[in-house]
């Protein structure tokens, strides 16, 4: 009897040390999740403060699959926004902006739709239209700078600027900028005349503007938005829309220089400088 109970013992005192050497040299789990490659890339700290703000940590380490446009800090940056604006947006709008990078499904850049400008849902709700070309994969006009990040829940795709939602027409987007407040006195001047550019401008999609801005107007010769107001609405009215595309939406990225565009009361000529999207 004594015997069989040191050797009992002895049992299991050996699976108690076999038992616990198995349970110390199993690998630990890593986590790569869109969230944790996120918090893991140097150059993806203002997303990271973003994300938590926003709440979103839990929804980009579930299970997906995703796909994330991610803006790189010099993206940010780029875009004017800094770790002060991140803190200072509420958390729902912020939200709003990071779901807008976001696809409900995992899509890798050979099966981004060649389009041009394919419509793709977003998980806010909204649109954002993809282009895949020999220049490689695009945004809304934005180019994907490195593509294909692996996560366990889906694919990353570093992109170089801030996508922003839509928040209205073409007439509301230019009345919440401030560098378009002769344009804005332009459109509500030339509505006056034969043409309601106004409403054309708000009702008409998809369309494209190539916006003057405030030193555009300026250059033109209107000092100010006096003389905006003292011209002729009907030529006014011409102006404009020689700089407007109605039936469709160019972004940047698909413009190429010296390329003819009929605006349907003139044809204009696109000159290309700097280095584009």
């Amino acid at each position: 009897m004594k015997f069989t109970s040191i050797f009992l013992s002895s049992s299991l005192f050996f699976l108690i040390i076999f038992s616990s050497c198995k349970k110390d040299d199993a690998p630990a789990l890593i986590d790569t999740s869109i969230t944790a490659q996120v918090v893991s890339s140097a150059n993806l700290s203002l997303l990271e403060a973003a994300v938590i703000k926003a709440e979103l940590t839990g929804t980009l380490s579930g299970a997906g699959p995703f796909t994330v446009f991610a803006p790189t800090d010099a993206a940010f940056a780029a875009s004017g926004i800094t770790l002060s604006t991140i803190n200072s947006l509420d958390t729902a709008d912020l939200q709003a902006i990071l779901l807008y990078h976001v696809l409900a499904s995992e899509v890798a850049s050979g099966n981004v739709p060649a389009g041009p400008n394919a419509k793709v849902i977003t998980a806010s709700g909204d649109s954002v239209f993809v282009t895949k070309n020999l220049s490689g994969v695009y945004v809304n006009g934005v180019m994907v700078s490195q593509a294909d990040i692996d996560a366990s829940n889906g694919v990353i795709h570093l992109i170089s600027s801030v996508l922003i939602p839509p928040s209205g027409n073409i007439v509301e987007t230019a009345q919440s900028i401030s560098d378009f407040t002769f344009l804005v006195a332009a459109v509500l001047r030339a509505s006056q005349g034969s043409t309601n550019i106004a409403s054309y401008l708000s009702t008409q999609t998809p369309i494209t503007v190539f916006a003057p801005t405030n030193a555009a107007f300026i250059a033109a010769g209107f000092a100010d938005i006096a003389a905006i107001n003292a011209a002729s609405p009907d030529i006014l009215s011409v102006i404009l829309q020689h700089h407007v595309i109605a039936g469709t939406r160019v972004f940047s990225s698909d413009l190429t220089n010296g390329a003819t565009v009929d605006t349907g009361v003139g044809v204009v000529t696109i000159g290309i400088t700097g280095s584009g999207a």
